[in-house]
């Protein structure tokens, strides 16, 4: 806590983080493997401020908002300091913009001026000019690329800030302290889930409340790995973090995340359920793929763990509690617990060493925790992470909440919850019909905990609004509490557990709800199972679309042919049946309404920026249009198939 900064806005954050940390390095960009190219503090913001003066020599004004068209890299976070620095808002978005969605932004959000990553968006965005009547300059990040006729390069722009800063122009650190703590920092369009995407407003004030509620003490000795898109304020906000503590932000790909795992060590990361989605099958891949020997030996290791992790969350009240746990239960089983890990201790120390310590290598042996957001942790994910020794923290929390409204620390830390609220935060749970307040209620017996509803937010990290959207922000604000859209309740530890989303709620014709989210990711623990999509709005019971996961098929010897398209393949048909039989079953927790009756494999992936988000959420609208046919397909009445 006390190697945090402590700043006004993020201009004034930069500032100090220089004067602080001055040549320790702030970035640091992959060369080769074992090579990186690091930046200093001090670097990064005397470039930044020649960039600002540069682009107030081009017109920049104050509280402007100026485009950021890029995925990670050293040059977003250097155009992020010249515009912070010129009092000037950062407009953001990914190279995966669609012609659409950059039409839209640049139109809606009134941007001038626009940076772009690389060649391919260069081309887009000069293609899609006469449709961008106010763009007037547009600066390219990537050096490598040679700018086309009217674009910028990057240098060229922090050139002639330099030459203004050298003559003795004052501009930069007049407009840093212009900034307000109430002016925008940020305007961030949301990736449309549910269809246009709205300007999330997001204020100086909002993200410095941020700076001191992550429950991750970094110093000048991490290192950390960027690997979620920047654009998104979930990222973001731990990049802003980093530089807060003076700790070192590495930029990997997915391509190389591995790879970068092994030879950067960090010592935290921001990471997405997906990720660990998909280390956790390749652990379990590798484990099937072993000796006999290694495989029983990873069994063992696994089964200790287990139960050693179960007993220390019970005697440290880390126990998930859904429902009150009476105090003579837990006094009677103490005991047992106590004499439990007694006995465990020296196996679980000897197999955690020998076995589960090689794991936790191939994730990143150094890591003090990582923080996955941006959408729920599997169950099943979460505690087997947990039990081998990777503290995954989840955290909680939506792009107009700056994100984070609650988090599990390493001393509360709740599997298959979010965590408690971060300080300064307030959490209501609201019946969705009757907007009764469910918690707190200190009318009922345990003031609310337990009772399922809709979640409320109120705090200082919650957004101004949407830009130039006044009722849909009347929608969602009221007082000061936000509505966030996704069902949850308080735990008997204080816990906050999400349980799924109220606008993805699937109504049967029967008048059952279901929260396809939590289904979704069972599903998507089979090795078979890429990715899917529940349906069935109004419908007699629940369907499926299903993307299935090509390398597993290819092990099952089916045909080459037949792998382009597994949509008919009888064999990929059946195997996929008995996958959904094993996963959905009433012990783990399916209800009998819930069991899938149809589905159909899809021959085409969901990919990033079609159907899925940066975050790997599903775009449910785009999906429904795109497949259509095939959804009403799922529900057509036996009788008309067979006719067909």
């Amino acid at each position: 806590m006390e190697s945090r900064i402590i700043a006004s806005n993020l201009a004034d954050l930069y500032k100090k983080a220089a004067d602080k940390y001055e040549t320790l390095p702030a970035f640091a960009t992959r060369k080769t493997a074992l090579e990186w190219n690091p930046v200093s503090f001090r670097e990064l913001f005397e470039m930044g401020q020649d960039l600002a003066a540069g682009l107030i020599e081009i017109g920049v004004d104050a509280r402007e908002h100026v485009g950021l068209f890029s995925d990670n890299r050293l040059e977003w976070m250097l155009a992020e300091y010249g515009i912070q620095l010129s009092g000037a808002v950062n407009v953001p978005r990914g190279r995966d913009v669609t012609d659409d969605e950059l039409v839209y932004i640049i139109n809606h959000a009134g941007i001038r001026v626009a940076f772009v990553e690389n060649s391919e968006l260069q081309k887009k965005i000069l293609r899609l000019r006469p449709d961008l009547p106010g763009l007037q300059e547009i600066i390219l990040l990537d050096e490598k690329t040679k700018p086309a006729e009217g674009v910028r390069p990057l240098k060229e722009i922090t050139a002639i800030g330099a030459w203004q800063r050298k003559k003795g122009d004052k501009s930069v650190e007049e407009r840093m302290n212009q900034i307000r703590p109430d002016d925008l920092f940020t305007l961030i369009y949301t990736s449309g889930t549910t269809g246009r995407p709205k300007g999330v407003m997001l204020t100086h004030s909002n993200m410095m409340s941020q700076m001191s509620v992550i429950p991750i003490d970094l110093s000048c000795t991490d290192r950390v790995l960027s690997i979620l898109p920047i654009w998104h304020i979930f990222e973001r906000v731990f990049e802003v973090y980093t530089i807060c503590c003076g700790s070192c932000t590495y930029y990997t790909s997915p391509r190389t995340l591995g790879e970068d795992l092994k030879n950067v060590e960090p010592t935290f990361m921001g990471s997405a359920p997906r990720l660990w989605e998909s280390l956790h099958q390749r652990i379990l891949e590798n484990v099937r793929a072993a000796h006999p020997v290694r495989r029983a030996l990873f069994h063992i290791a696994y089964f200790l763990g287990h139960y050693y992790k179960e007993s220390i969350f019970f005697l440290n009240n880390n126990h998930l509690q859904i429902k009150r746990y009476p105090f003579w239960k837990r006094l009677f089983f103490t005991p047992f617990h106590l004499l439990r890990l007694l006995i465990l201790v020296p196996w679980y120390g000897f197999f955690n060493v020998a076995v589960l310590e090689t794991i936790r290598q191939s994730a990143g042996g150094n890591l003090k925790a990582t923080v996955s957001g941006g959408g729920a942790l599997p169950m099943e994910i979460d505690k087997f992470f947990n039990y081998i020794g990777i503290p995954v923290l989840e955290g909680y929390g939506l792009t107009e909440t700056s994100p984070v409204l609650a988090a599990r620390t390493h001393e509360i830390l709740v599997t298959g919850t979010v965590g408690p609220p971060v300080p300064d935060t307030e959490i209501r749970i609201v019946d969705i019909e009757s907007g009764k307040i469910l918690y707190p209620d200190p009318e009922h017996p345990h003031n609310g905990r337990g009772l399922r509803g809709e979640i409320w937010a109120k705090g200082p990290q919650v957004m101004k609004g949407y830009y130039r959207e006044p009722e849909i922000t009347r929608s969602v604000l009221n007082d000061g509490w936000f509505r966030t859209g996704d069902l949850g309740m308080i735990t008997f530890n204080d816990c906050i557990k999400i349980l799924g989303r109220s606008k993805s709620t699937i109504v049967l014709s029967n008048g059952e709800n279901l929260e396809p989210e939590p289904l979704e990711m069972q599903l998507r623990q089979s090795r078979y199972i890429d990715n899917c999509m529940l349906v069935g709005q109004d419908q007699k019971y629940v369907g499926a679309l299903i993307v299935p996961k090509l390398d597993a098929f290819r092990e099952e010897n089916i045909p080459a042919e037949s792998l382009k398209d597994l949509s008919d393949d009888v064999r990929a048909k059946k195997i996929i049946r008995q996958e959904i039989k094993n996963l959905m079953t009433a012990t783990s927790g399916v209800k009998q309404f819930e069991q899938i009756r149809e589905f159909r494999l899809l021959s085409e992936p969901f990919r990033i920026g079609d159907e899925l988000t940066n975050l790997f959420k599903l775009k449910r609208h785009v999906v429904e249009k795109k497949y259509e046919r095939t959804i009403r397909d799922i529900f057509l009445p036996k009788e008309v198939k067979t006719r067909s």
